[in-house]
């Protein structure tokens, strides 16, 4: 249903990176989670009220929680659609991780307050009635559910929404809640077993699971959170294939918001090389990262020797030695710096994230293992601490 509906009201709407048309989908999607909410709301605190069970009651406030959550969620698509200014230059896109929070949590405020509710009834259990169409109401409440579920998945992973990933767990465990207000009330009718607050209990457990777990996936992205295997693969792949780049390192990627990310990066090209043919090179590579993954690309050259003998010899020895501390390390910006007396190694080593070999230390064992092969080379080193995974 909501790939015809936005077939028809969605210009361009398989063009999901598309600025305009993420705010249109997500706009789209949070007006029908208001509609679906209102309405579950309104039937289940029929359904509620008739039977007299605190679980159905409780289930229809927290669709309630999930009309409000869809209302925030609808402001931060619009808020992020807006364009830079003075005071914002890199525009508004992180308001979508911020809704996603708030949505997160009014997810926990509810669950605390079923898990009160809940207990009150398990200390003080009221009888509960059932019927035809209290029961079919819980149905539909989780067809209608598992539906929310699919599509603000579907979507949020094609516009690569955080908040409608949220809001897609969140329906999810709403649907299992339902679930075993269901079971509770057909128990309570069949066999009369009255089990209807630790169903409330079980409820209120599953929307606090629900809301740490979106508190985390909205709260990463906004204290800053490392970019995707894939996406790193992709830049290296575009700027390694490029002819006259040699290899690249210093790769940082901000992230402000969906469809607003800058990278920086250094790229390795021949120190020998014609420098306006390089500069050309950078700046097709800069303008094909922008088309293909739709960031701001600034590359940064670095000149390397090549052809040269003694540096290849020495880099490979090195490179060697490094290894036998440990497979992860890695170099770049290798120079020779000949003297009268000793020879000066240049580089950068580059460290995996969350290294815990003091650097200081490490740049000693290498040394030491650099002054077994040769006593008058000598490393003037710095540790690069990498800000991504491949």
């Amino acid at each position: 249903m909501i790939q015809l509906l936005a077939k028809r009201f969605i210009p361009q709407y398989q063009e999901y990176q598309n600025k305009e048309v993420r705010e249109r989908y997500g706009s789209f999607c949070s007006i029908l989670g208001i509609l679906f909410n209102i309405l579950l709301f309104a039937g289940k605190y029929v359904a509620g009220t008739l039977s007299g069970s605190i679980a159905i009651v409780a289930d229809a406030m927290n669709s309630l929680s999930d009309a409000g959550s869809s209302i925030i969620t609808l402001v931060g698509f619009r808020y992020a659609g807006r364009k830079p200014d003075p005071d914002h230059p890199f525009g508004h896109g992180r308001i979508e991780y911020v809704s996603g929070l708030i949505v997160s949590f009014l997810v926990l405020l509810m669950g605390f307050e079923l898990l009160k509710e809940s207990i009150g009834k398990i200390r003080h259990p009221e009888a509960i009635e059932s019927s035809p169409l209290i029961l079919g109401i819980l149905v539909v409440s989780i067809l209608v559910k598992c539906y929310m579920a699919y599509y603000n998945r579907a979507i949020g992973n094609k516009i690569n929404s955080a908040a409608m990933r949220a809001t897609s767990t969140d329906s999810l465990s709403d649907a299992v809640s339902t679930s075993v207000v269901f079971l509770c009330t057909i128990l309570a009718k069949t066999m009369h077993i009255n089990i209807d607050g630790w169903c409330g209990l079980f409820v209120a457990g599953l929307v606090l699971y629900a809301g740490f777990g979106a508190v985390k996936e909205t709260m990463d992205p906004l204290l800053g959170q490392p970019p995707t295997g894939e996406f790193v693969d992709a830049i290296y792949e575009i700027v390694l294939r490029r002819e006259g780049i040699l290899g690249m390192h210093d790769l940082v990627v901000h992230d402000y918001g969906p469809g607003r990310v800058m990278i920086s990066l250094h790229a390795e090209v021949p120190g020998n090389g014609d420098m306006f043919a390089v500069h050309d090179t950078i700046d097709i590579l800069e303008n094909e990262l922008k088309e293909k993954l739709g960031c701001e690309a600034t590359i940064h050259m670095d000149p390397i020797a090549v052809g040269d003998e003694k540096t290849d010899r020495l880099r490979l020895m090195v490179v060697k030695l490094l290894k036998e501390i440990d497979e992860e390390l890695s170099l770049h910006d290798f120079r020779v710096v000949p003297g009268v007396t000793h020879t000066n190694l240049v580089f950068d080593i580059l460290v995996p994230a969350g290294y815990e070999k003091d650097r200081d230390e490490l740049i000693a064992e290498l040394q030491k293992k650099v002054h077994e092969e040769d006593k008058t080379l000598f490393l003037a080193v710095k540790v690069d601490e990498a800000y991504h995974t491949r």
